[in-house]
């Protein structure tokens, strides 16, 4: 747990996750993207994002390695992409994977508001 009035020596304050959920027109999630470094402590140390980024590789991992999806996605330092088809979309397996991730990464956003940005956003196919 971070001590309060602990100092962050080389984090500025402005630094944050941004993750976007896209959902197709049907309000199912199709994909995620996140970018950044939380700011929460020094690279490295941060658990907040460390938790951010376990989240969706594990989902990236439940997808492609238990449920058998053939996902599309890139991963480098401080950015993740995931992408799933439309036919994995109904998979009752893909979407309690991607479901609880979103969820989850939205109670730590809501946790730490200054760290986390999450947001929702409509495809428009």
């Amino acid at each position: 747990m971070r001590k309060s009035g602990s100092i962050r020596s080389s984090c500025p304050p402005n630094l944050l996750v941004e993750v976007h959920l896209r959902e197709d027109s049907r309000g199912r999630l199709s994909s995620f993207f996140a970018t950044g470094h939380a700011g929460w402590a020094d690279d490295g140390k941060d658990i907040v994002c460390a938790a951010v980024s376990t989240l969706l590789q594990s989902a990236w991992l439940g997808l492609s390695e238990v449920a058998g999806v053939d996902v599309e996605g890139s991963k480098a330092k401080g950015t993740l992409e995931l992408r799933w088809p439309d036919s994995a979309r109904e998979d009752v397996a893909a979407r309690a994977i991607v479901d609880t991730a979103a969820r989850s990464v939205e109670r730590i956003a809501a946790q730490y508001p200054k760290n986390v940005r999450v947001i929702r956003e409509k495809s428009d196919g």
